[in-house]
């Protein structure tokens, strides 16, 4: 089966009502091209699962593309302020805030990885977290009898990691900070990946030991150069700090259609290699 796809194809593959896990954590190698075309898409309903969220979790939000966010920070770094479409979104009720924090996540990740329904969490003995979220319940311990919170496995429909290399198949390499990319690839019944070139097998078979993310667990890799920006992405390119800034300014979805477009050309500028391969 062909791997390599447009970006319009792959985010086809997100149906209305998925829930979909993002790679990257915070402003820092986020898949915002892929972000990007499903809210020019129009989805919705969609379930948001990440550790640390910001600008691809506020803009989906601005669309109206969201109904449940689980996440232990969803926030711009200091310099930029709060996630105030989120924040908006959840305030007037038209997304729910699940939150965690970024370890409940992991646990109801490994969860997912490990095909079991709850994760026992260490360290989380009271708090309103426990009495607000449903996804914690504590529990008798069997076997000392003292209690212990449980958080419940989230299952992701699709996972969508931005990388910075990968070959034809899917073979995927991560260069700096994994953060949960490689948790969530192996958690998510599918798997998309976005990435900044595509380079021979020959490459990839020569550190095989350094693929982060295999083949066999990929459904569509597509060609993405810049695909993180206005996140960052290590050895490739720093924040976007004009765009973001912007961004944070706009209120209305006329002025954020306006932001799409603006991207527009930049982020189906692989599609070429989609169909040459």
């Amino acid at each position: 089966m062909k791997k390599v796809v447009s970006l319009a194809d792959a985010a086809a593959l997100v149906k209305n009502g998925y829930t979909i896990a993002f790679g990257g954590n915070v402003l820092h190698r986020a898949p915002m091209a892929f972000v990007r075309e499903i809210a020019r898409q129009g989805k919705k309903e969609l379930k948001i699962v990440k550790t640390a969220g910001a600008h691809d979790i506020d803009l989906l939000c601005a669309m109206g593309s969201v109904a449940t966010v689980d996440a232990g920070f969803v926030s711009y770094e200091t310099k930029f302020g709060l996630a105030s479409h989120y924040r908006k979104a959840v305030q007037d009720g038209i997304v729910k805030g699940n939150e965690h924090a970024c370890y409940t996540v992991i646990c109801a990740l490994r969860g997912a990885q490990m095909n079991v329904p709850f994760m026992p969490v260490k360290g989380l003995v009271a708090g309103e977290l426990l009495e607000k979220n449903d996804y914690f319940m504590v529990v008798e311990d069997p076997f000392s009898g003292n209690p212990v919170t449980l958080v419940k496995t989230i299952v992701p429909d699709v996972a969508v990691i931005h990388v910075q290399e990968c070959d034809a198949h899917g073979n995927a390499r991560i260069y700096g900070p994994k953060f949960e990319d490689v948790l969530i690839s192996r958690a998510a019944k599918k798997v998309i990946i976005t990435t900044e070139q595509i380079v021979p097998d020959s490459k990839m078979k020569l550190n095989a030991e350094y693929v982060d993310i295999p083949s066999f667990l990929v459904s569509a890799v597509v060609r993405a150069p810049k695909g993180a920006s206005p996140t960052s992405c290590y050895k490739k390119y720093d924040i976007d700090e004009k765009s973001l800034v912007s961004f944070i300014g706009m209120k209305t979805k006329d002025e954020i259609r306006g932001y799409l477009s603006s991207y527009l050309a930049k982020d189906h500028q692989g599609e070429r290699m989609a169909n040459r391969l």
